[in-house]
Order: structure tokens, then sequence, then C-alpha cells
């Protein structure tokens, strides 16, 4: 059975799930590639959606640099060693596409990783904001740029001046 909540945050509401193995997905109001629910999710929650939310709420507030959180996702086992890379990715850094490509030993695959980074299931969590252009350009994100953005100015990757207004977060992308 999957269990699922949304919760409001800085970055617009978000959906979290979790089963008996952990934390399965963080999903953004306006998801790139929607997650498939079936009929065994169940509206809820349990004690870790109830972390989930805390450790979130920390974060947004700064007072949180890296989760500690049982995760479950669900992949090919090219899209789990991408989305296990992602976490050693620490807060305030960035890498890029390729860097990441070379952290995982496939050099030449740098669309695949950022294809494996597009359905990474639990975004802030498993960081995959925290990639960016081999040329420092914010590339593609589930959640759109404006909130990549806001989660790289939030995290001191970016100058603040950068920041996007939150207002800006919710227009259509």
């Amino acid at each position: 059975m999957i269990t699922y909540q949304s919760i409001d945050s800085p970055v617009g509401e978000l959906l979290l799930a979790s089963a008996a193995d952990g934390l399965r997905l963080i999903e953004f109001e306006r998801p790139w590639h929607p997650y498939k629910r079936g009929d065994d999710w169940r509206e809820g929650d349990d004690e870790v959606l109830q972390r989930t939310r805390s450790q979130l709420g920390d974060y947004f507030a700064g007072r949180l640099r890296e989760f500690d959180l049982p995760l479950a996702p669900h992949g090919t086992p090219f899209q789990l060693q991408c989305w296990r890379t992602l976490a050693q990715i620490r807060w305030g850094e960035t890498w890029s596409y390729a860097q990441m490509a070379q952290r995982i030993g496939r050099p030449t695959a740098t669309r695949a990783v950022g294809a494996a980074n597009g359905r990474n299931p639990l975004p802030i969590v498993l960081p995959c904001h925290r990639v960016i252009g081999s040329d420092g350009s914010l590339t593609g994100f589930g959640g759109g740029l404006p909130t990549k953005q806001f989660l790289l100015t939030l995290e001191g990757a970016l100058p603040a001046q950068e920041a996007v207004p939150i207002g800006d977060l919710f227009a259509p992308h």
C-alpha cells in the first residue's frame, strides 16, 4: 500500500508518498512525468511522511542540509545508480551532467544522466536541482526552472540577487 498526502511548501504544493520500504515520491504540482497512481494508493499519514514533512520544513527554513529518510525510489538499475549519486552532491554545490556521468563511470552518458535525473521521483531529497549545464546554465528541472533557481539560491549556490520572487514560482512554465 502507498500512503500519500499533499503539503504546502515555498515552491508550491508537494505530493508525498511512502510505502513500507520508505519514501517513494515527492512530486511537484505540475510534474513533467507524473507518477502513476494505482488502486493501492490511500490518503493518510505515517512515520515516513511525518519525518519527510518535518525535514522538508527544516530544509526550506535553512536549518537542514542533509536529509535522513528511508528512501525507496523505483527505477531501472541505471536510474537508481544516478539517483544514488545525486545524494553525494552537497548543499551549496553544483555538478554538471558531464561531471555526474564521470562519477558513475559512464563519461559518455551525459544525456542518459539528464534523462534519469528528469525521472527522479524524490527531488529535493535526491537533489537533481544541483545538476546544471557544463556552461553553468540552469537546465531542465521537473519543478520548473524558477523552482530550481529558488532551491539553488536557498542553498547559496546562486547569489541572492539572482533569486526569483516567490510569486513568480507559480507562473505557468
